[in-house]
């Protein structure tokens, strides 16, 4: 997979800032001025970017009471079914590129989770810049197949996936030439536990399958996308909401605009804290030197005394003879009187005499 992928006017690769994603999701409530109003709101967070979800309860379900549409996994969502759930939580598709002509001129980056075949070729007439394929959709060849030709980067969540089900997806990708693929860690459960995350497999992950990783999160607060940044996730991606108070289907497991600002924030220390591997000193630190362990004449010594531990010590500053002579120095004479505190040097001994 590259290493290097361009969404939008960004570069995504190891060297680049984090990619953050502010997730809208049902939060907008049917309100398309609250739509509007949470773009804004990503945007005075630092969000690289809004997405948004696209399918109506009837592309990505089928309107049935059967049991197996009953939602029963002990979710924020059990005693309903898939399709009412869906009818009160999809963004409606007319709003879709009015919401894209906003975004970009706040300065985001557009884009959206398509969840059908259809909901694709909707995302291709506005012209996105990529495309995020769901938890859930991961295992949908004929669908991923589809996104892939468009030759468009994806972002690929991989929350209930197993490990073969993430080398057919990017085995499929591949097949159809694109090799622009991200893997997000996510964990599929709303909001998800702590000890159920396991960031340790964002390294793994692309050590495993030689692409760039990021992280899906659902936990509440900002510390795990902090971390995840930490051990390598170079895309992010959380849910906004103005406030969880207000409802919806994802609000439980929403950021608020403070929240999320403080995440980007955050995340940008961890960003500077990185830094890169070296061994070098900055110009603060060779200063700090100065304040180091060396050799010192530590009580007033007469010519041709010996050199004791009593007399001669590693103390803070570093104005003495380096620590390392402190045996080869023990049991040698000193040449001339010192008051104690002069910093030991060669001239100091006495190497005619034993």
């Amino acid at each position: 997979m590259n290493k290097e992928i361009k969404i939008g006017n960004r570069i995504i690769d190891e060297n680049s800032p984090t990619f953050i994603v502010a997730e809208m999701s049902a939060n907008h409530g049917m309100d398309f001025n609250r739509a509007v109003a949470i773009m804004e709101a990503a945007r005075k967070a630092g969000a690289d970017a809004i997405k948004i979800q696209t399918y109506t309860a009837d592309t990505i379900t089928l309107d049935c009471d059967d049991p197996c549409f009953q939602i029963t996994q002990g979710t924020i969502w059990d005693g309903t079914t898939l399709h009412k759930l869906y009818e009160t939580a999809y963004t409606p598709w007319e709003w879709q590129p009015r919401l894209k002509k906003i975004a970009e001129e706040m300065g985001l980056i557009f884009f959206s989770s398509p969840f059908d075949l259809s909901s694709v070729d909707f995302l291709e007439e506005m012209n996105v810049p990529a495309y995020k394929v769901a938890s859930f959709e991961i295992n949908d060849i004929p669908f991923l197949r589809k996104i892939a030709r468009k030759g468009k980067p994806i972002i690929m969540s991989t929350g209930i996936a197993y490990l073969a089900d993430i080398e057919l997806a990017l085995r499929t990708c591949r097949e159809e030439g694109n090799e622009d693929v991200i893997l997000l860690k996510c964990t599929s459960a709303y909001p998800s536990p702590y000890e159920e995350i396991n960031l340790n497999t964002i390294p793994a992950m692309k050590e495993t399958f030689q692409c760039l990783t990021g992280l899906s999160d659902h936990t509440l607060g900002t510390v795990v996308a902090q971390a995840g940044v930490a051990l390598g996730a170079k895309v992010v991606e959380k849910h906004l909401t103005l406030r969880r108070s207000d409802g919806g289907a994802d609000a439980a497991f929403s950021m608020e605009p403070e929240e999320f600002k403080e995440m980007v924030d955050h995340i940008r220390i961890v960003e500077k804290a990185l830094g890169k591997v070296t061994y070098d000193l900055t110009p603060k630190q060779v200063a700090s030197r100065a304040h180091a362990r060396s050799l010192f004449v530590a009580r007033d010594m007469k010519a041709g005394e010996i050199f004791t531990p009593e007399n001669l010590r590693s103390v803070r500053p570093s104005c003495g003879l380096h620590t390392k002579y402190y045996d080869d120095l023990l049991g040698k004479k000193i040449r001339r009187d010192a008051k104690m505190g002069t910093p030991m040097s060669w001239d100091l001994v006495d190497f005619d005499e034993t």
